[in-house]
């Protein structure tokens, strides 16, 4: 009887261990708090030189720039803590909220890892842009070093993609049963 009972309760705890991921969501709400902070420091440093007349119009862009990265870090948080939650925890039902991100309702984990490959390749380029933008003060090492990155992440992002493709794809085909399948059955 024991065993029995094991047997049915095991399935249930391990589902349940699903909740050990929610302070790791909370967690990154905090780290996105802080880029909240980050973004407003930056801000004002943009609005104080730029009321001084300290910044020439290549520091004020490396300095938007900067601002953007922060945004665009935000919004990786976001797709990975309402996404992650979303697949990994509990469902949300949000379908009656008028806020409710479109992508939300599709998302699942191949889609989540497209769309953070992507995020990622966006942070990076802006990086890359900012080493650009500064290619006087880089050493030949460094910038080909941050190209090389670059096209790291944009080449696992293309591999991520096909990956996907090919298995929604497979899994799409052995969904499929033809008529004379289902006879042999």
């Amino acid at each position: 009887m024991k065993h029995n009972s094991f047997k049915q309760q095991l399935p249930r705890f391990i589902f349940f261990s699903r909740w050990l991921q929610l302070p790791l969501y909370l967690g990154l709400i905090v780290a996105q708090v802080v880029y909240v902070y980050h973004f407003g420091i930056e801000l004002w440093h943009l609005l104080h030189a730029t009321a001084a007349h300290e910044l020439t119009e290549t520091s004020i862009m490396l300095i938007v720039l900067g601002l953007i990265d922060v945004v665009m870090i935000s919004n990786l948080l976001i797709m990975v803590i309402v996404g992650g939650y979303d697949i990994f925890v509990s469902r949300m039902n949000l379908d009656d909220h008028p806020d409710q991100p479109e992508w939300l309702d599709h998302v699942n984990a191949g889609v989540l890892k497209v769309k953070l490959s992507m995020a990622i390749i966006s942070i990076s380029s802006i990086h890359l842009l900012k080493t650009f933008m500064n290619i006087d003060q880089m050493t030949d090492r460094a910038v080909i070093m941050q190209t090389t990155i670059h096209m790291v992440f944009l080449l696992s992002a293309l591999m991520m993609a096909w990956i996907d493709k090919i298995s929604s794809h497979a899994h799409n085909v052995s969904d499929y049963t033809s008529p004379s399948a289902e006879k042999t059955h």
